[in-house]
């Protein structure tokens, strides 16, 4: 769930049949080097006759199923559809944006753009929000596009993924350095190299298996993924109204952020006293959510200044501060 103000077309965006199936193949030419160095990369990890990663999950996590959001990622039929895994891969490059609520990190002060621009819609409230009736107005949508897809570890470790091998790496899958495509791949190394704030335990995860393996070496095998499932997907803003919010596992959880990049990476951190739950929620034209929310309770830390505080009338550290979670992440609980 993105909880910022919805995108508006312009025509430029929208365009005519022509100027946009120029566009569109011109986007394809770009991209295509990309897909046929994955292609032929997963050939090969096939032929090696390795572990598939969602036969890695099921040997790892038996007990636990997989989530509507990874299953997109890690099926979804881009060698079959190539012209749309074309357009997804440099669409899922190109636009700006960042994990942490569409850019607003927790040591970051809100600008007064940010303010009036999310002035009407809670990007963050309160726990005691979390009960039956309580009115919010929302719009689900996915921060990055689903159809980026996880490649196998044995690939995925073979690509370089640091600043140091960034010309190495736009090669590669031949990107121009000057493109937003590039600024996108680079932006998203950038936050990974960066160290974390106090009390976060990070890594950026290139594959489903390495997901699997940081989560449980933090968090242990007794877990399960969860994630927000929207009924039908909708970029309008509309009031939803909470019917009911599950609290899931214990005091600690790990929350994925899939990033910007030319195929599936996640930011994966462990933040100690952060609370899950699954929120039911019902729009005024009917459409229906399991929206996952996370509650940190520690906020000592933050900005004081950082936008949830300003939305919030609150201080740092006085009440727990929660936020739902885009489509496109994962949260893993404790059973």
């Amino acid at each position: 769930m993105v909880c910022s103000s919805p995108e508006v077309e312009t025509e430029t965006e929208a365009g005519g049949a022509a100027g946009g199936g120029r566009r569109a193949v011109q986007d394809r030419r770009k991209i295509i080097p990309i897909l046929t160095f994955v292609s032929v990369a997963l050939v090969a990890s096939q032929a090696a006759d390795d572990v598939s990663p969602d036969a890695y999950w099921k040997s790892v996590l038996p007990n636990a199923p997989m989530p509507k959001v990874v299953k997109e990622i890690l099926h979804n039929g881009w060698i079959e559809d190539k012209s749309t895994a074309v357009e997804t891969a440099k669409d899922s490059a190109s636009a700006d944006g960042g994990f942490a609520y569409n850019g607003i990190h927790y040591e970051n002060a809100a600008t007064e753009a940010q303010i009036q621009d999310i002035r009407n819609i809670a990007v963050f409230f309160l726990e005691k929000d979390l009960k039956r009736g309580t009115k919010m107005n929302l719009y689900f949508n996915k921060t990055t596009n689903s159809k980026t897809t996880f490649l196998p570890r044995q690939v995925a470790d073979k690509i370089p993924f640091s600043s140091e091998k960034m010309p190495e790496i736009l090669d590669q899958f031949s990107v121009k350095s000057d493109t937003k495509e590039a600024e996108a791949m680079k932006k998203t190394i950038k936050k990974c190299e960066e160290p974390g704030f106090k009390g976060e335990e990070k890594h950026c995860v290139t594959s489903l298996e390495s997901m699997v393996d940081f989560t449980t070496s933090k968090l242990g095998k007794s877990v399960q993924a969860i994630s927000t499932e929207v009924e039908k997907e909708t970029n309008k803003l509309q009031e939803y109204r909470v019917s009911g919010a599950k609290k899931m596992g214990g005091e600690e959880s790990m929350v994925c952020h899939k990033l910007k990049y030319a195929y599936a990476v996640f930011y994966c951190h462990k933040i100690a006293a952060t609370k899950a739950y699954v929120v039911s929620l019902v729009g005024l034209n009917g459409t229906k959510a399991k929206a996952v929310a996370v509650c940190h309770a520690n906020t000592s830390g933050w900005n004081p200044k950082h936008l949830a505080f300003q939305m919030l009338k609150v201080k740092p550290g006085m009440v727990p501060i929660c936020h739902f979670l885009s489509e496109d992440h994962v949260v893993w609980v404790q059973n």
